[in-house]
């Protein structure tokens, strides 16, 4: 069965999305309470539905030999990422609470990078920045990827920021990145923001 994403592109929902083998990894960005579930601090609309397809590309991503990592949220109480400290953001993906949780239902097979641990924008799973001067730092993740790697498939929550980033910088590491766009939702903080999130990731030369 085929449907529509949100940005009318049609994808298969029934199957995994591409084909995976130990050239290929798979990078499950921030399925987690407060964006996946309707009563989380920062919910991205529909993005509970998001979880059994995630859940598809991880069964074949694994019976195909290929790595899977997941990222997850990780923020003190108090962080200029935060709209109460001067920053965007409700509070959300607080460390230790529900909401920081992965989704209960996602199949976690794989190491769990933290990001956002000490205040950081970490919008990217490869990479955070001081919310203040801007400054980047690379998380672990780059670590877990083997060598042989040389395509990224990224899904998950959400596509016009967490996954955006997180495909922008693996193209700037010199992968082959695709986004299934039947495998993220978007914040779209304001209106327009999923097509402008798809168009500069094909600008980018992600696949979508």
């Amino acid at each position: 069965m085929t449907t529509q994403s949100d940005d009318g592109v049609d994808s298969d929902v029934d199957t995994a999305t591409t084909t995976y083998d130990s050239s290929t990894a798979l990078l499950v960005v921030d399925m987690q309470n407060d964006f996946a579930d309707p009563a989380g601090g920062l919910y991205v609309q529909g993005g509970e539905d998001v979880v059994a397809l995630v859940n598809a590309e991880i069964a074949a991503a694994h019976d195909g030999g290929a790595t899977v990592v997941y990222t997850q949220d990780w923020h003190p109480e108090s962080t200029p990422h935060f709209q109460k400290d001067g920053g965007t953001w409700p509070v959300h993906c607080v460390a230790d609470s529900w909401g920081a949780e992965l989704h209960p239902e996602l199949d976690v097979r794989g190491p769990v990078v933290r990001k956002g641990t000490s205040g950081e924008d970490g919008y990217s799973g490869f990479s955070e920045r001081d919310p203040v001067s801007g400054e980047p730092h690379p998380t672990q993740l780059g670590t877990l990827i083997p060598p042989e790697v040389r395509r990224l498939v990224v899904v998950g929550l959400a596509g016009d920021y967490c996954v955006k980033e997180t495909a922008l910088d693996g193209v700037r590491l010199d992968y082959e990145v695709v986004v299934p766009p039947g495998l993220i939702r978007f914040v779209n903080l304001s209106a327009g923001d999923d097509d402008r999130a798809v168009q500069e990731l094909r600008a980018a030369g992600v696949i979508i």
